[in-house]
C-alpha cells in the first residue's frame, strides 16, 4: 500500500473529482484487491491490476451516483470547496485563480464519459504509456489515442473561455 497509495488516489480523485470519496474508493480498492488476491496473476504488474480494480471501482461508484441523482432531483453530490487544491502560488489572488481553475478543470474531468476519462487518467495524469494504458483497460493502443484525443478535445471545449471565441453571426 506504501508503494502504490498516492499514485492510485491521484487516478482515483481526477476520476470521481471529489477528495473524500476518492479516499472511500482506495480502501474499497485495497479491500477488493485483498479479497481477490487469489486470482492475482504474477505473470502481469501489480500496480496495472490494482488500476483496473480501482478504475471498476470508480465506474461503480459513478453509476451509484447517477442513481442517487435521479431519486434526490439532481443533487450535485461533489462540492467545490472538496475540489480546491492549494499550489504554494505566492499571492492570495494567484492562489484563488489556480484553486478556481483546478476546480473547474475537476468538474469537467468528472463530467467526461468513463471511456474517455480511464484512458485520460492513466497517460496523461499517471504518466503511463498507451501500450500499458491499453493493457489495463484492455482495449487496442489505437483506441487508447483516440480516447485521449477526444477527451482532450472535450476538455479543451469546455473550458475555453467564451471571451476568447470570434463572435457567431445572428
Amino acid at each position: 500500500m506504501r508503494q502504490t497509495k498516492a499514485a492510485l488516489f491521484r487516478v482515483i480523485r481526477r476520476y470521481v473529482g471529489d477528495e473524500q470519496e476518492a479516499w472511500d474508493l482506495l480502501q474499497e480498492t485495497y479491500a477488493a484487491a485483498w479479497i481477490s488476491i487469489r486470482r492475482y496473476d504474477p505473470a502481469r504488474p501489480f500496480e496495472a491490476w490494482l488500476r483496473t480494480i480501482a478504475l471498476n471501482k470508480c465506474r461503480d461508484w459513478s453509476r451509484r451516483r447517477l442513481v442517487r441523482r435521479l431519486i434526490r432531483g439532481g443533487l450535485d453530490l461533489s462540492s467545490p470547496e472538496a475540489l480546491a487544491v492549494p499550489d504554494g502560488a505566492e499571492s492570495a489572488d494567484d492562489r484563488m485563480e489556480t484553486a478556481r481553475r483546478l476546480s473547474r478543470l475537476n468538474e469537467e474531468m468528472s463530467r467526461l464519459p468513463p471511456h474517455l476519462k480511464a484512458p485520460l487518467l492513466l497517460t496523461a495524469l499517471e504518466g503511463r504509456s498507451q501500450s500499458e494504458a491499453a493493457g489495463i483497460l484492455g482495449i487496442s493502443v489505437k483506441a487508447v489515442e483516440t480516447r485521449v484525443a477526444r477527451a482532450r478535445r472535450r476538455l479543451s471545449d469546455a473550458l475555453r473561455d467564451p471571451a476568447d471565441s470570434p463572435a457567431q453571426p445572428e
